[in-house]
């Protein structure tokens, strides 16, 4: 019997992360497979030297991407002609909806005969929902990670799954039960280096206004990648702090140590929420990527944690809101106000159990055993 052939794309670090996990759950339940594809150094590991490591080019926002259009168009154009000479049994995209779902409809506009599995769902239910029902044109099938979403996919004839949120697993282990630093405030601001590179200034700025009027307050930092770090203290030097602790990987203890944090918009938002870290979101992007997605979106909040609670549990600080004196103003009265902090890690737990119980990945990994068995049926 020949190997089942899985190609697996994910497009950033996190998406590599969920990956990973889903690859090693695949590995466990279906006996002979073999993986290919693109992502990062977690999925390359697993995958083999026939897998393409490409998340440090992760962008954020239109104006990104067309800067790099070229670069993401001669990657669109190598991973299709690899699916067409492997014609592996299914094609699983990881997230990533501005790469991941143009190369699905290409590949099925090109009768690419194999299954087509899209993990962690996109969020096209904020910013363009007619897109839903095309999508269930050419996608076999949506694994989806809220449970709201469930009902809107299958609505368009997509078959949809809910498996839960693959993070509540993730994290548990992460746990250090250190008791918080009433002085300590997390600087997260994303981990790629056009986010850090618009974010982390002004977080420097809202820290140096907290120490004016506190001198004992202390700021530490966490990035993804020693990339993201060397920027980082390049912007913590040139701002005037440049004795600011700059982590390396380490974002899941910073987040338990602090006292309060500032947090780009992103997965951080709800890994911020699991360990009940009360925080401010910061969100900043090009004014061209800007202009035209707030035009598309389509809900009343940015962050993940607001949209499953359904309000406004953390202060947001979008675009030319985003400026260092409001978010220091917000920091400073999550520092002094036990009842806002308080009602505040009240709602991050009711928001938390709202993405399912363990086993995310495992659930996942076994609806795609389930579409390789439909096809050996076939």
């Amino acid at each position: 019997m020949n190997p089942k052939r899985i190609y697996i794309i994910a497009g950033e670090a996190s998406g590599d992360a969920h990956g990973a996990v889903l690859m090693k759950e695949i590995a466990a339940l279906v006996s002979d497979v073999q993986f290919f594809g693109a992502g990062g150094p977690e999925m390359r590991l697993i995958a083999g030297n026939h897998f393409m490591d490409w998340t440090q080019e992760a962008v954020v926002g239109l104006w990104d991407v067309l800067v790099k259009y070229p670069y993401f168009r001669e990657k669109f154009y190598r991973m299709y002609r690899e699916i067409r000479q492997l014609e592996p049994d299914t094609v699983i995209f990881v997230d990533y909806p501005g790469f991941n779902l143009r190369l699905a409809h290409y590949l099925r506009r090109k009768q690419y005969a194999g299954k087509l599995i899209y993990y962690i769902s996109p969020q096209v239910w904020a910013w363009n929902r007619s897109r839903i029902p095309r999508m269930a044109g050419f996608l076999d099938l949506m694994i989806c990670i809220f449970p709201f979403e469930k009902s809107l996919y299958e609505a368009s004839g997509l078959r949809t799954e809910f498996v839960g949120h693959p993070m509540v697993e993730e994290l548990e282990p992460h746990r250090i039960y250190e008791p918080r630093n009433p002085k300590l405030i997390a600087l997260l601001p994303g981990s790629r280096n056009r986010e850090i590179r618009r974010i982390f200034p002004v977080m420097l700025d809202a820290a140096k206004l907290l120490r004016r009027k506190d001198a004992t307050i202390q700021v530490e930092a966490s990035a993804a990648s020693e990339r993201g770090r060397e920027l980082m203290r390049k912007l913590s030097y040139q701002s005037g702090l440049s004795d600011v602790p700059i982590g390396l990987k380490n974002a899941y203890e910073v987040m338990q140590r602090a006292f309060v944090g500032m947090v780009a918009s992103g997965t951080a938002t709800l890994e911020s929420s699991f360990f009940q870290l009360p925080f401010v979101l910061i969100y900043k992007v090009s004014w061209l990527s800007y202009i035209p997605g707030r035009m598309l979106i389509r809900v009343n909040h940015l962050g993940m944690p607001n949209i499953l609670a359904g309000k406004e549990i953390i202060p947001e600080f979008i675009q030319h809101k985003a400026v260092a004196d409001r978010i220091a103003d917000a920091v400073r009265q999550l520092c002094n106000d036990p009842m806002q902090r308080d009602a505040m890690i009240r709602e991050m737990g009711r928001v938390i159990k709202l993405l399912g119980e363990k086993g995310a990945a495992r659930r996942a990994a076994e609806a795609v055993a389930r579409e390789l068995e439909l096809i050996a049926r076939e």
